[in-house]
């Protein structure tokens, strides 16, 4: 399954900062960093996504809302000093203003605002910079008291931080700091901790492994209908991990659970259904390629890469019933690409080599991007490609010494045309695609 990952963007500029309580502020008013979570923990033997959760905005209370004008977030104005010398606060002005005002309230879920609000405005800042330490270590401070008391969302949140090393000035994942605080949250009914409880049972992630416990918090999670939890249990019991016993009926319940509250950070149940309602399960789940379609469309719609991909085949050689349509396609590969599906950044090279009348004009250009997209998330074929190219010229100036290279990148990973070229054997030409698909294309 998909391992999605997350990266600080140290080039974005810091956010701005919220309109909260107190003097001249609107008291209806604020911005909301709830749901806004940190890097998620590893996965290594799971099939599970491995990105954050985040927590359904109707979980706990919100203190805060958003404000926009014309797409910006803005301070009111009452700071604003008339005549010619009018100007808006510093940065670091605004930043002490909504401290002050979060000191002044009782509310946790003010406090565990502002400190989100600090942990995001530390992440554009250089890891070098003493302000991007001082911010950090702040919210962690305030964190670690409200986790203290009790609050939920401040235990879960803290407790992310730590397994992102986000917290660390090495950029260690310290999760045996993050686990006992997904289990603390978890006692107050916090779905998205459960299941990273659940996590770090199955995988050992600040604990001992422990299947028995990880199948307690995914069932935890699970009652508090966590989309995610609820997959990994139906994968469990139809495949019988995590010490279950095979049971594919009670799997197969799960994965429909799942499938209802799908998202599109967890659409993974809808896909899993796909695949299995093309096989079949005897006396479970019975053969149906239409309603198989249906689902990867489903699953597509909200991003996911494997599904478009699937649909992207089905469209090109007419698999699933599927009547083959150029058009259809593309579109499906170009959903999966732009996730970073290397097998469908490919399929994209092929379809720019000869392109598609009416519907994909011709790019020897395009078709090399896309290769290269491929080759640099090390997919052999398309290193191969990429070889093939350079040597030739496609979509690129001839350049032999940087076509070795890549050659060697192929058949360092089994390519055996890559391992042929280095051997000496001569380059074939092009060819193009006939029926428009990719099966006559020498290079794919």
């Amino acid at each position: 399954m998909a391992q999605p990952s997350h990266f600080i963007n140290t080039n974005a500029p810091p956010p701005p900062p919220p309109k909260h309580l107190e003097l001249h502020y609107n008291t209806q008013q604020s911005f909301n960093y709830a749901n806004k979570s940190a890097p998620s923990l590893s996965s290594q033997s799971s099939p599970l996504p491995s990105e954050l959760s985040r927590t359904p905005p109707d979980t706990r209370a919100s203190s805060v809302m958003n404000l926009s004008i014309n797409g910006d977030q803005l301070l009111d104005h009452s700071h604003l000093k008339p005549g010619h010398k009018a100007s808006l606060l510093s940065y670091a002005q605004t930043i002490n203003m909504y401290r002050e005002n979060a000191k002044k309230t009782n509310s946790p879920d003010i406090q565990c605002d502002f400190a989100i609000f600090m942990v995001e405005a530390a992440k554009p800042i250089q890891e070098e910079d003493v302000t991007r330490w001082e911010y950090l270590q702040e919210a962690e401070k305030l964190l670690k008291q409200l986790a203290a008391r009790g609050h939920a969302e401040s235990q879960y949140y803290l407790g992310n931080l730590y397994a992102s090393g986000v917290l660390s000035k090495k950029n260690k994942n310290e999760f045996e700091k993050a686990f006992p605080l997904f289990v603390q949250a978890t006692k107050h009914h916090h779905a998205d901790a459960a299941y990273r409880a659940a996590k770090c049972y199955e995988d050992g992630l600040g604990c001992r492994r422990d299947y028995s416990k990880a199948v307690q918090f995914y069932k935890k999670a699970a009652t508090l209908n966590h989309p995610g939890a609820m997959y990994r249990l139906g994968v469990a019991d139809v495949n019988g991990e995590l010490g279950l016993s095979k049971n594919p009926r009670d799997g197969v319940k799960w994965l429909k659970r799942s499938a209802e509250a799908a998202t599109n950070e967890y659409p993974h149940a809808i896909h899993e259904l796909a695949l299995l309602h093309e096989k079949g399960i005897p006396n479970v789940v019975f053969v149906d390629l239409t309603y198989a379609v249906s689902l990867y469309v489903q699953a597509a719609e909200l991003g996911y890469a494997p599904s478009a991909f699937r649909l992207g085949e089905c469209y090109e050689y007419g698999k699933l019933e599927c009547q083959p349509d150029p058009a259809m396609s593309i579109h499906f590969y170009t959903i999966a690409a732009q996730q970073g599906h290397r097998e469908a950044c490919f399929a994209l090279t092929a379809w720019y080599l000869v392109g598609s009348p009416q519907v994909l004009p011709q790019s020897d250009e395009d078709a090399y991007i896309w290769a290269r997209r491929a080759a640099e998330k090390e997919l052999p074929k398309a290193e191969y490609a990429v070889g093939y190219f350079t040597e030739v010229g496609i979509g690129i100036q001839k350049n032999p010494t940087e076509a070795v290279t890549w050659y060697k990148k192929a058949a360092d990973h089994g390519d055996k045309r890559a391992i042929q070229r280095l051997q000496g054997k001569p380059v074939e030409q092009k060819s193009e695609k006939k029926n428009g698909s990719q099966d006559d294309c020498t290079i794919m």
